[in-house]
């Protein structure tokens, strides 16, 4: 289907839900300038509800993190409130080797959060709120049944609270440079500029994915449609038992290599090495071209990262079939052994305070 199809006219209930929730959202926002509450009127609709179960989320992560050099040291985003006891689910990377953490709610108070759970495979993370908080959790929804065309809200916390309505333009695998896979990732658009950890609405208000990136073609046609990548919300449900127990989920991970990979021109590239990584410890460098795993030609980095998946868990041997960034003309494809890792052994995973 053409792009311009996929994006449809917003229908009666878009923009009615949309109103709505903006009237909330101002009204939350103008609750502090007045050092009052927000009205009991616009908390108890189902506007105000979302509005106010939607939060800001902070984080301070050290200078010597690993993830520190690629996502910064201080991270803003959201967060979405889904159940009663302050659990707060948001986009992994936002919390990632955090040692403080904070949400921001509707009213602009601030409550101190604690680290409690990061899922690479999703892309999820949790965390939970230090104080009870006298706000409505939002229910999981069925994402699965989302479908191209359909219309949403994404919604932002903090201060003040941005809220988008969208069209969702496609469902299909998204493969991330950081050894990374989503088969049933929901694009939307129009891009909405606070993504990170945004809430993905339905028609009937509960929860349908959690906001992940910005992406730069939503259709993959390669027309330059920028858009947003969500994470969908059936992924959590399998894991949350795991990760509310535990901070991870209880099957063995995939094997890491410690690399970072793009696509281009039919090829699949290596762009950076994770230091002190298994990818570095086997000799693979920046420019690197990987020809296969296992014999077995890749075909982009989606099938890259499925074909490494399949050799077994980490700690197996993949055996990847590169050619070599050289300097003297060298063409020869060479078999090099990873010895595979855990993603997890290697970040700095530090509970925040």
């Amino acid at each position: 289907m053409a792009m311009s199809m996929r994006i449809q006219t917003a229908s009666a209930w878009w923009r009615a839900a949309f109103t709505a929730l903006v009237m909330a959202a101002l009204a939350l926002t103008m609750a502090p300038r007045l050092h009052a509450a927000p009205s009991d009127d616009w908390s108890d609709t189902p506007a105000g509800q979302i509005l106010g179960a939607v939060v800001g989320v902070r984080s301070v992560v050290p200078d010597d993190a690993r993830t520190a050099e690629s996502l910064g040291t201080r991270r803003i985003g959201s967060g979405v409130l889904i159940d009663q006891s302050g659990l707060v689910l948001t986009i992994g990377y936002l919390m990632l080797e955090a040692v403080e953490a904070e949400v921001v709610l509707a009213d602009g108070r601030t409550v101190s959060a604690k680290s409690l759970a990061y899922d690479h495979d999703s892309g999820f993370g949790l965390l939970r709120v230090a104080d009870a908080l006298n706000t409505r959790p939002i229910e999981l929804g069925e994402s699965a049944a989302l479908e191209e065309g359909a219309q949403v809200l994404v919604v932002s916390g903090g201060q003040p609270a941005r809220v988008l309505p969208a069209t969702v333009t496609d469902r299909r695998p998204f493969a991330g440079y950081w050894e990374y896979l989503l088969e049933d990732a929901i694009f939307t658009f129009p891009p909405h500029p606070r993504y990170g950890g945004a809430a993905l609405i339905g028609r009937d208000g509960r929860l349908l994915g959690i906001g992940s990136l910005l992406v730069r073609d939503i259709g993959g046609t390669n027309q330059g449609v920028p858009g947003n990548m969500f994470v969908p919300i059936d992924r959590l449900k399998p894991i949350l038992a795991d990760l509310m127990a535990t901070g991870r989920r209880s099957e063995p991970p995939h094997p890491w290599l410690g690399l970072f990979a793009a696509e281009g021109e039919g090829r699949v590239f290596v762009t950076r090495i994770a230091g002190g990584g298994p990818a570095e410890e086997a000799g693979i460098k920046p420019g690197d071209i990987i020809i296969g795993v296992a014999g077995k030609r890749v075909a982009d980095l989606a099938d890259f990262l499925r074909k490494v998946w399949a050799q077994g868990n980490a700690g197996v041997v993949v055996p990847l079939d590169v050619l070599p960034m050289t300097s003297n003309g060298d063409l020869e494809i060479k078999r090099v052994q990873i010895r595979s890792g855990d993603r997890h052994d290697w970040l700095k995973l530090r509970a925040a305070d």
